[in-house]
C-alpha cells in the first residue's frame, strides 16, 4: 500500500510520517487489496493557541474510495481518530459483501421455500 503525506501550513516531519505509518498500517491487513492511502495534515487557525491539527485520509481499494477526517490539538491523536473512522467503514463493507457462489442459492432456496405449503 502507497502511503503520500501533504502538509498544509504545517512540515510533515519523519516522526509524524513514522507515527502514522505506524498507526495505519494494520487498515492495510484488514483490507489487503487497498492500494493507496493519501494523508493530509492541515494546521487550523483556530483562536485556541496553538490552533487545531485537521487531518483528512483517502484510502482507495478497487471500485471505493474510503474517506474521514478529524480534528484534535495535535496530529497523534487526529491520525488515531481517522484510524477508527477508516476502520469502521471498511469493517462495514466487508459486512455487506457477499459470496457469489451463495447469491444464487439464496434466491433458489427462498423461492423453494415459498412454493411448499
Amino acid at each position: 500500500m502507497d502511503m503520500t503525506f501533504t502538509g498544509r501550513g504545517v512540515q510533515v516531519t519523519d516522526t509524524i510520517r513514522g507515527l502514522a505509518e505506524q498507526k495505519l498500517a494494520p487498515l492495510g491487513r484488514i483490507e489487503p487489496r487497498a492500494t493507496a492511502l493519501d494523508l493530509e495534515v492541515i494546521n487550523e487557525h483556530h483562536p485556541r493557541p496553538g490552533g487545531l491539527k485537521r487531518v483528512e485520509a483517502s484510502l482507495q481499494i478497487p471500485r471505493k474510495t474510503f474517506r474521514a477526517h478529524a480534528e484534535a490539538d495535535d496530529v497523534p491523536a487526529a491520525i488515531d481518530l481517522v484510524r477508527a473512522k477508516l476502520e469502521r467503514q471498511l469493517r462495514d463493507h466487508h459486512g455487506k459483501k457477499r459470496p457469489l457462489h451463495r447469491k444464487g442459492a439464496l434466491g433458489y432456496a427462498e423461492n423453494d421455500a415459498r412454493s411448499e405449503p
